[in-house]
């Protein structure tokens, strides 16, 4: 595809509330926003969220890596796995979910294709590390809002009293997941997964670091186990099935390198879609694919609610439209492609 300009825009957007995991405090989420300019006037949306506290590339470095592109007249999924080019998997899936905005926005500006009622993505509440008594002060706030999914962050403080105290106050038909962020070792994952076990866990997400740590901590717990930052591949997965790792892949795009990328992963393991902390672009891009994973389950098999809840973590947003929440049921736009517009306003002033 022909591109006559792109604009590599990094911006940041503060949270309501500090952002705690094992892993770290975020007062604010930084990102980069991609914009692709075709030579008939549209413009294609991408988004970047460097995953730095993962290891990843700093937000300087996915700049650095998107601006590349402004030399190049014209992009496709080809030129982009070129590996000459040395794309993070932020920066690829940045460029390749404005490809595939752009073509989208062609598609209804040529009359092929438009916009229009979709099915909307149940979302699973995201709860931070914190105090038991506060989480589960979180925890009720949600679930007053019709949240019925629960995502407990531990490895942070005293993960079985989080545990317990959400467990008393959403009750027994709630669905309670829990992530450590790699933050355990294998003994103390076995150890925290066997208290774990009387309040019926969905699953815990990455709670080691590595596949094998992984596939000695399943053998060990009646909880299934979902692998987050050692699935980045299809290969990944295909060692995770192989070893007995994990039954279930949490898909961050920014993670995996786009929206094709996931799907492919989906196909070989259970999945669901799991926010980066994205702003409005990432959103939107993770919520059409969780249709696409929805729509392709198997009648009958249990429905995973996504993690894409998180922009109400968020005390403001670039975007004039966007996703919308209502209760725990994630509506993508109307509009064509991608569905996003800018708020040119709130990104200047949220620009760094």
């Amino acid at each position: 595809m022909r591109i006559a300009s792109l604009e590599v825009v990094p911006y940041a957007l503060p949270f309501r509330e500090p952002y705690v995991t094992a892993r770290g405090r975020l007062e604010r989420r930084e990102m980069v926003l991609l914009r692709l300019h075709s030579e008939d006037g549209l413009e294609g949306l991408g988004e970047a969220v460097p995953l730095s506290l993962r290891g990843g590339p700093a937000l300087a470095e996915v700049v650095g890596e998107l601006r590349r592109l402004e030399d190049r007249e014209e992009l496709d999924e080809a030129a982009l796995s070129d590996r000459s080019l040395r794309l993070s998997p932020p920066a690829r899936c940045a460029a390749l979910t404005a490809l595939l905005d752009l073509r989208g926005r062609r598609a209804a500006a040529e009359g092929l294709s438009h916009g229009g009622a979709t099915e909307p993505v149940e979302c699973n509440a995201t709860l931070v590390a914190g105090e038991p008594a506060a989480v589960a002060a979180d925890a009720e706030r949600w679930a007053a809002d019709g949240f019925r999914s629960f995502k407990l962050k531990l490895g942070a403080g005293d993960d079985v009293g989080q545990v317990r105290a959400v467990r008393q106050t959403v009750g027994t038909e709630a669905r309670i997941r829990v992530d450590a962020n790699a933050a355990w070792d294998v003994e103390i994952a076995k150890r925290t997964l066997a208290d774990l076990e009387p309040f019926e866990i969905e699953f815990a997400e990455q709670p080691v670091s590595t596949l094998a740590e992984m596939a000695e901590v399943a053998n060990a717990t009646t909880i299934s186990i979902a692998g987050d930052e050692c699935i980045e591949t299809d290969g990944d997965t295909a060692a995770a099935i192989r070893t007995g790792a994990c039954d279930v892949a949490a898909l961050k795009l920014s993670k995996v390198g786009g929206p094709e990328a996931a799907i492919r992963i989906a196909e070989l393991m259970p999945s669901y879609l799991s926010s980066a902390l994205d702003g409005p672009v990432g959103i939107a891009a993770s919520a059409q694919v969780a249709q696409t994973l929805d729509a392709a389950a198997p009648a009958g098999s249990p429905k995973l609610a996504h993690g894409l809840a998180t922009q109400r973590l968020f005390a403001s947003t670039i975007a004039s439209v966007e996703c919308e929440l209502r209760g725990p049921m994630l509506h993508v736009p109307d509009g064509p492609g991608l569905g996003v517009e800018i708020d040119e306003a709130a990104l200047r002033a949220h620009r760094l």
